[in-house]
């Protein structure tokens, strides 16, 4: 997924504030475009003020893709899955981003922010970034998460 030439929707909160700004930052240095849905400040905030908005956008269809963090990851994670067209996968290292892509066609990362280094943090967000959702045997698995009960 080449992500480059659209706006990748990011946003954290405090607890994710300083680990977002490097993912902008190291990636705006590749050519990656980022709509920052907050929060801007390091100041105490609620996670969902800010990932709410962004998941709305993925699952509108403004963004295809969007990278969230707060402390444990759990939390932002939780707060994306509750829209309909989201499938945020909380990922702490690498090839767990990988996978999310290439088997359960994730359109959200979340990050724990307290408990990934930075380098593990980019390297996640690279591969989320470029791996494609490999369809075939994934492709009906992926369709039964949006059945709703019964």
């Amino acid at each position: 997924m080449d992500q480059k030439q659209e706006k990748i929707a990011i946003g954290a909160d405090h607890a994710g504030y300083a680990l977002k700004e490097k993912i902008k930052r190291h990636f705006s240095e590749r050519g990656y475009v980022f709509r920052d849905f907050g929060t801007h400040t390091d100041k105490s905030t609620d996670y969902p003020d800010h990932i709410h908005p962004l998941a709305r956008a993925v699952d509108e269809g403004e963004h295809a893709v969007g990278v969230i963090l707060c402390g444990s990851g759990n939390g932002a994670s939780i707060t994306a899955n509750k829209h309909r067209g989201v499938r945020a996968a909380l990922c702490w290292e690498p090839e767990i981003a990988r996978l999310a892509r290439a088997h359960n066609d994730a359109n959200i990362i979340a990050l724990p922010a307290r408990f990934i280094e930075d380098g593990p943090a980019l390297e996640a967000v690279e591969l989320f970034l470029r791996t494609p959702f490999e369809g075939g045997r994934h492709q009906e698995r992926v369709r039964k998460i949006s059945l709703t009960g019964g």
